[in-house]
């Protein structure tokens, strides 16, 4: 009979010599704590290290006339949540979840944070098991449009840009404050952020890490940016013709 993963291990291009590698990497902390099972926690931690390793080194070798900075923005977009959640979707790797009961009854297995810490714990599993041959091969694969010679340069990331904005119109920075902090691990929404310029400028993220709800608080800041701006630019041909017909 086939095993159920060998679909998956063919979607990686790798037959596990150590399956249990693999099943330990779709297992979430939910069912770990439910049944004593390990999670894959730690292979997130490895995979997260080694995932962004093999996306810096071809892109490295993808474009030599890049410089740093955008060899670095280009990596952390493409190790992103926003952008590992859809490559563990093309995987199906909701399918191949193992969770508890309720992250089961809430959609764990559609959830963005899920499914991205799946996709790092399983490139670490792939990278114990078979070194770093396959992960750079797979990586190459579900990653060629980035990795083209043709590939735009990337844009900067939400942080990176609300700063400079800062730093050009207040001569400041950002400040982000955590608003609440629900203490709870497996909680998606556990850390409300706030991102602040002086007294005008301010937005809101929330998420499991804090990392990504400064993120998310950033996004929403520059959003309220370009509405502000909207908004002045509309405002703008009104006031001419009020002045016109006086």
């Amino acid at each position: 009979m086939s095993h159920p993963l060998e679909d998956l291990e063919a979607a990686l291009g790798h037959r596990f010599s150590e399956r249990a590698l693999l099943e330990t990497a779709l297992t979430h902390p939910s069912l770990a704590y439910e049944t004593g099972a390990v999670s894959n926690e730690r292979l997130e931690l490895l995979g997260d290290a080694v995932l962004g390793l093999a996306v810096a080194h071809l892109l490295y070798e993808a474009h030599p006339e890049w410089r740093e900075g955008e060899l670095t923005r280009a990596r952390l977009q493409l190790v992103s949540e926003a952008a590992l959640a859809p490559q563990a979707r093309a995987l199906s790797l909701g399918v191949h979840l193992r969770l508890g009961r309720t992250e089961r009854r809430t959609g764990g297995a559609e959830k963005d944070s899920l499914l991205a810490d799946a996709f790092e714990a399983i490139l670490a599993a792939l990278y114990l098991d078979g070194g770093l041959a396959p992960v750079l091969a797979f990586v190459r694969t579900r990653f060629a449009d980035a990795l083209s010679a043709e590939a735009p340069l990337p844009s900067r990331d939400p942080k990176t840009r609300l700063q400079e904005w800062a730093q050009k119109h207040h001569r400041s920075l950002p400040v982000y404050t955590t608003l609440e902090d629900s203490g709870i691990d497996l909680d998606e929404a556990r850390f409300r952020v706030e991102a602040r310029v002086g007294d005008g400028v301010r937005g809101a993220g929330v998420a499991r890490t804090k990392r990504v709800a400064e993120r998310r608080a950033a996004e929403a800041a520059l959003h309220a940016l370009e509405e502000r701006e909207s908004a002045r630019l509309e405002a703008e041909p009104s006031a001419a013709e009020a002045g016109g017909d006086g």
